[in-house]
């Protein structure tokens, strides 16, 4: 078993004390989590030392292996569980994305001679960097631990929310030094101007300004020791450079010290998008002292903190994915802005002492559908600096984000994702008064802009497919986006506005092709794309981002009854969504990696089909989609290090899981409602931040009675197949009677979503 199943919390109590592993009495929540979950395979999760939404996420940087034509694509992180090499520990990390990034500031705590480039793949020696064994590594929420057999080197990591805690013990004391290497890149990542300055024998400050996925990412950094440095030295790449100060493209710093005398050394990393005195005040307000004990445990109560927000009674399987997912939830996004609320932009100005938590790392594409939604019963503070850091970025960049990343616009996937959490956030009441008039603003001038096919849909026309590629999957994203704008000015009493996009949040019926019965891509002279193939899924080749025609025919999720009736009403709606379950889920050489988990066509690897379980209750068969809710849940999430079949994507993969264990799920996610699936958990105790609580039953639940039989309200018949935001915000006690055959619950038209 893992050693992230033993608490260590009140050996980290004891002044000064090295983290003692020795069981408390009573589980902390974090011994559910286990980070290793999504390490292996495609999930590309981060494993390190961090706190909840932290801008340090500090842990091991491997070699990226090749993988098929995506080099280093299962990398993304900086990490695979499969990897026994660590080339040092970097203090950024991305968590779940199909695009690398960032590991900035390389720290390597080494002996013996000193190598300046990272060792190469399969050759142990050729450079810096150690193999380990896979029993020395320990991995906890918080926490880091491992041992570099080449070094001889316990290395010992925490993190707070802007330092990165390093502990090193050397066994082995022969020329002991640690590596600074700010000129290391990997994946995407690719340095532009680098620099480091000796302050004094224990203080080193500098920057990394780089290029990547973010185009412009501008860190700068204080490294902060607890031993003096005997002797420092600078290298420009393998060049030596002379001085206390260095500045270049790829500049090393070696800082060698007694270890013979002190085998032991700590030191710290602080970060900051604004300045070098901004990262000295992150350091100095974070990260006084030198108790290493301490650190791990506040993060770990920090952690604790976030993860009893819910509490649930399920079996231990369920409770390690479920904490696990939450967990997964909590690394992004990430801050972005220093102890003092300072920040940099996306215009790169810098926006002293804000008045809310500046963050990035928002994957929207994907987390519109579960995570924001999520998080906005779990974290609605967290929401509201969400919806803040976008409305920001809309002022700086003229347009609401699709990908915001470390101070840059990354445009990465499709349609108007920050009009969707925009929205969501303000019919939920999660933005302030005096920002409503800015909101509105945003989503309808990020909705008319003339860009990416919207001059078309300004005009209630069709985006043809000549115009831009996958035209059918960018206007469906639109409609949703544009639902979302409706329900806004309806609430706002704009009429006008109101019938206006919600007509625009209905132009997904203009791409169906009556001939072939799919969604088409259309020429600009009206005809639909021919020859027509529903499977295809080249990648960047078709009109369908990381899909094909079948998976993005159930896409409608803000007109779901629409839909129904488009396809020709529930009995035909009916057999197709069969079909598709049951197909083939071959897919022709050269789709897209992120096409993963299939059941037919259904892929519960890519986010556009994670809402299509759901379909089969508006239709009045909620049995058939605990039918398939079981079976995605026992095939594709499970405690192995590969138990997360696509990517976790900042926290999409596992907010759909945490979502459905509780018994729901946000299909329309701007609606403000919860759709009923077949709960996993016994019991589950949400602590709401205005001090409500809201509690789930659930009776007679186990493997074989997934159905729901019946739900009370508090205490009263409740008849609806769906639960309101405003209702779990007013606290109250849901019960779920489940049993193991279908029963009549769900099938009444007037109780269906």
């Amino acid at each position: 078993m893992l050693k992230t199943k033993k608490s260590f919390l009140l050996g980290c109590l004891i002044a000064g004390a090295i983290p003692s592993f020795g069981q408390l009495t009573t589980q902390s929540k974090v011994d559910y989590v286990n980070p290793y979950i999504g390490s292996e395979g495609h999930g590309h999760v981060f494993v390190g030392a961090d706190v909840p939404f932290g801008a340090v996420q500090l842990g091991p940087t491997q070699i990226g292996q090749t993988w098929d034509k995506f080099n280093g694509w299962d990398w993304c992180s900086g990490y695979n569980y499969i990897s026994r090499d660590i080339l040092g520990f970097t203090h950024t990390h991305l968590s779940g994305t199909g695009i690398g990034d960032l590991n900035d500031i390389m720290i390597v705590p080494a002996n013996g001679p000193l190598l300046l480039e990272p060792m190469k793949f399969n050759q142990p020696g050729s450079g810096y960097g150690s193999l380990f064994k896979k029993e020395t590594e320990v991995v906890h929420p918080g926490y880091y631990e491992v041992y570099l057999d080449n070094y001889k080197v316990k290395a010992q990591l925490s993190a707070t929310e802007r330092v990165g805690i390093h502990q090193y013990h050397y066994e082995k004391t022969d020329n002991a030094h640690i590596l600074v290497d700010l000129g290391f890149h990997m994946n995407w990542d690719m340095p532009t101007q680098t620099s480091i300055k000796k302050i004094d024998n224990y203080t080193f400050v500098g920057q990394r300004f780089s290029k990547g996925w973010a185009n412009d990412q501008r860190l700068f950094f204080v490294i902060k020791l607890n031993k003096p440095v005997a002797n420092f030295k600078l290298f420009d790449s393998s060049a030596t450079i002379s001085g206390n100060e260095a500045n270049g493209k790829y500049i090393k710093a070696a800082l060698f010290f007694d270890a013979q005398k002190n085998p032991d050394i700590e030191l710290k990393v602080a970060i900051s998008p604004v300045s070098v005195e901004n990262a000295i005040l992150n350091l100095n307000t974070e990260a006084k002292d030198w108790n290493f004990g301490n650190y791990v445990a506040q993060a770990q109560k920090k952690w604790n903190d976030n993860l009893n927000r819910i509490e649930i009674e399920a079996p231990d399987n369920i409770k390690t994915l479920f904490y696990t997912s939450l967990f997964h939830m909590y690394i992004g996004p990430t801050l972005f802005n220093d102890v003092n609320k300072d920040y940099r932009g996306t215009d790169k100005k810098v926006y002293p002492k804000a008045d809310f938590q500046n963050v990035t790392t928002m994957s929207l594409w994907d987390s519109y559908r579960a995570w924001s939604p999520f998080m906005t019963i779990a974290e609605p503070s967290m929401m509201k600096n969400v919806a803040a850091s976008v409305l920001a970025i809309y002022q700086q960049q003229g347009r609401l984000p699709v990908w915001p990343l470390m101070g840059c616009e990354t445009d990465c996937m499709v349609g108007n994702p920050g009009i969707i959490v925009v929205a969501d956030a303000f019919l939920k009441g999660l933005i302030p008064k005096n920002k409503e008039a800015l909101a509105y603003e945003a989503v309808t001038k990020t909705a008319t802009r003339n860009a990416s096919g919207l001059d078309f849909v300004t005009d209630l026309k069709f985006i043809p497919l000549d115009s831009l590629l996958e035209s059918v999957s960018w206007a469906m994203e639109y409609a949703i986006a544009d639902a979302g704008i409706a329900r806004m000015a309806k609430k706002k009493g704009k009429t006008a506005d109101a019938i206006y996009y919600e007509k625009r949040s209905k132009l997904y019926t203009q791409y169906y092709d009556d001939g072939v019965k799919f969604f088409n891509g259309r020429h600009i002279n009206g005809n639909f794309r021919t020859p027509f193939d529903p499977i295809s899924a080249l990648h960047r080749q078709t009109d369908y981002t990381e899909g094909n025609a079948w998976q993005y025919l159930w896409l409608v999720p803000q007109d779901v009854h629409g839909l129904v009736k488009l396809l020709g009403g529930e009995s035909t709606f009916e057999e197709r969504l069969d079909h598709f379950l049951t197909m083939s889920s071959n897919l022709k050489e050269g789709s897209s990696p992120d096409i993963a988990g299939m059941i037919g066509q259904y892929a519960q690897g890519n986010e556009p089909s994670h809402h299509i379980a759901y379909l089969y209750t508006y239709i009045g068969k909620p049995y058939k989609t605990a039918d398939l809710l079981r079976t995605v849940t026992d095939s594709f999430y499970t405690t192995k290090p590969d138990g997360l079949i696509g990517n976790e994507d900042v926290g999409q993969m596992s907010a759909w899981y945490a979502f459905n264990a509780l018994g729901m799920y946000s299909v329309d996610p701007t609606s403000g409602i919860y759709v009923f699936g077949t709960p996993l958990v016994d019991k589950a105790t949400i602590h709401l931040e205005n001090g409500k609580t809201f509690r789930i039953n659930v009776l007679n639940n186990s493997k074989e009675n997934k159905y729901i039989q019946f739900v009370t309200l508090d205490r009263k018949n409740y008849p609806y197949s769906y639960l309101t935001h405003k209702q779990i915000m007013n606290g109250g006690t849901l019960v779920f009677n489940m049993g193991a055959k279908p029963s009549k619950f769900g099938t009444d038209k007037k109780y269906r979503p």
